[in-house]
């Protein structure tokens, strides 16, 4: 049973990371206009762990 350090890790990589990249995509996609801006907030952050990395790197290949 995981206790201490484990469940902080867990808890950054499944909750705090995917709910960082959401806030900061969606107010950089508003930011330059994107009309999608919560589809990508919802793609980046919705995605929890290794999923959302993809969906950001999209997100940043499309933006100008």
């Amino acid at each position: 049973m995981p206790a201490g350090p484990e469940l902080l890790i867990v808890g950054l990589f499944f909750l705090v990371i995917p709910f960082l990249t959401a806030f900061w995509g969606d107010t950089d996609a508003e930011k330059r206009g994107d009309d999608r801006a919560t589809f990508w907030a919802l793609a980046v952050g919705g995605l929890t762990g290794f999923g959302g990395l993809p969906a950001l790197a999209v997100y940043l290949w499309q933006r100008d």
